[in-house]
């Protein structure tokens, strides 16, 4: 894998926008956001979350993919790629498969 450094505004083709310092090896897919030593993930409703027309299920989402839940203040995990792959709970408790 390729590593190159960054250094200003960038603008990626899947959603990244800003300015990025440092390294970075690997691949970042979605909504990322680092700012002052935090990482922003990507929000969405319950409602959001439940709908497989929605684009929470539809772009960038993968296998390990983390979603905040804004309606229940709660991590969700994607567990496949596909737009009706099921999110758990990250404490396993709670299952939604979109439809």
């Amino acid at each position: 894998m390729a590593s190159t450094t960054f250094s200003g505004p960038v603008t990626s083709t899947n959603g990244f926008i800003g300015a990025v310092t440092g390294d970075i090896t690997g691949t970042i897919v979605g909504n990322v956001d680092a700012t002052a030593g935090y990482i922003q993930l990507r929000t969405a409703t319950s409602a959001q979350i439940a709908s497989a027309a929605n684009a929470v299920n539809t772009a960038g989402k993968a296998a390990g993919t983390i979603v905040f839940d804004t309606t229940l203040s709660t991590l969700k995990i994607a567990t496949g790629s596909t737009a009706t792959s099921t999110w758990v709970n990250a404490d396993g408790t709670t299952a939604v498969t979109p439809s």
